[in-house]
């Protein structure tokens, strides 16, 4: 027996109306890009080919989801999982979701604070103005070793993020390290400014992180908060180092087609009595890059990076950039990178011996002899 009144028909009205408003302020998002590309490297020590996963922005997969919650609070997450395109092998050490995994709460006048693994504030406000976004990581640092191209994230964090007012966002991150007895042993912290008007972008950064290591004599970087940054001939000698830092700042100016832009860069990498090295190293870098739309489907690109270290070592390395890129569609991209690089001078190995200063363009990790050239031809397509 069904009872129809008008009551009954105001609760169900009622209530359908609130799931579909329910279901119009939450939404969960499926994202992602593949990239591949064919690659030549040439070095002293030989010539190869080769198929490269991500050579201008790495492969991904991602959920992100946002729920309204009222009053202008929402509650968010995103879980994003990088992985190689060339043989499906996740990336970032083998994690489902290595690039990102967090959660957290955004307000529209307090900011937002998430929970998890993420980027720290230095790749998030300052690496924005540099020539990464566009051409990716054979722009960067020589080695990565500023983590210009975003190669590491922060486990075990804690990220606020401050509205923008007049321009100016604001970051502050820590890293827990949960070593028993010794909270501070392993334990990475960072903040950044932005400021963003018009056609002009500046931001200035700090990220500090430190060795978790307790043998007699360190061998190689461990950190529960921070992955390596340590995966080329540029650092890989400095794995015993008590600590790391990076300080950076950035800036990009808009005019007409061109994009103009400008960072620096100083790493430094500190000892104590169970590092392999017995002095402070400390690594410069300053970049350069002009960029211009010729046409409203193709960008061409070039730029420079001079890098010197000091202290411990001493070792020169300049590397030159050129790309173009072609827009099939709004997310399809074809792309050609090149570059070169020369080193001199001499390297700390990871052994605690001393060689030849050896070159490796960018991110790629790849060394080989005191000069590389690199060419890269691919296709990027998002989704």
């Amino acid at each position: 027996m069904r009872i129809r009144t008008p009551l009954a028909y105001a609760f169900v009205a009622t209530a359908l109306a609130f799931a579909t408003s329910a279901q119009a302020q939450s939404s969960v998002t499926l994202y992602g890009l593949v990239d591949a590309g064919v690659g030549y490297l040439r070095t002293n020590t030989g010539n190869q080919f080769s198929l490269l996963s991500g050579a201008l922005h790495g492969d991904r997969w991602g959920i992100r989801g946002i729920e309204d919650l009222g009053g202008g609070l929402s509650a968010i997450f995103t879980l994003e999982n990088g992985f190689n395109i060339s043989t499906g092998a996740f990336n970032q050490g083998g994690r489902e979701f290595g690039r990102q995994a967090f959660v957290g709460l955004q307000s529209r006048s307090l900011g937002t604070v998430t929970f998890g693994r993420q980027y720290d504030p230095v790749v998030d406000l300052v690496q924005g103005a540099t020539a990464d976004p566009i051409y990716g990581g054979t722009f960067g640092t020589p080695g990565d070793i500023d983590n210009y191209d975003n190669n590491a994230r922060i486990n075990n964090a804690v990220k606020y993020k401050s509205p923008t007012y007049r321009g100016l966002t604001f970051e502050a991150l820590y890293g827990f390290s949960g070593t028993a007895g010794a909270p501070g042993q392993g334990q990475s912290w960072g903040s950044a400014l932005q400021y963003a008007s018009g056609p002009v972008t500046l931001a200035a950064g700090y990220f500090y992180s430190s060795n978790a290591s307790s043998s007699a004599i360190r061998t190689t970087w461990s950190a529960p908060t921070a992955d390596s940054l340590f995966k080329s001939p540029i650092n890989d000698g400095y794995q015993s180092a008590s600590a790391m830092s990076i300080a950076r700042a950035s800036g990009r100016y808009a005019i007409g087609t061109f994009t103009l832009g400008a960072s620096y860069s100083n790493v430094q990498y500190k000892h104590d009595a169970q590092s392999s090295f017995h002095s402070g190293e400390h690594i410069n870098a300053a970049n350069f890059f002009v960029s211009d739309h010729v046409t409203r489907s193709t960008s061409v690109g070039v730029g420079y990076t001079f890098t010197k270290a000091s202290g411990d070592t001493s070792a020169t390395y300049h590397q030159a950039n050129v790309g173009v890129l072609y827009d099939l569609s709004r997310t399809t991209t074809l792309y050609a990178l090149g570059g070169y690089q020369h080193a001199s001078g001499q390297q700390r190995m990871p052994g605690g011996g001393i060689r030849e200063a050896q070159a490796s363009i960018g991110s790629l990790g790849v060394t080989g002899g005191t000069s590389q050239e690199l060419a890269v031809v691919g296709m990027l397509h998002r989704f």
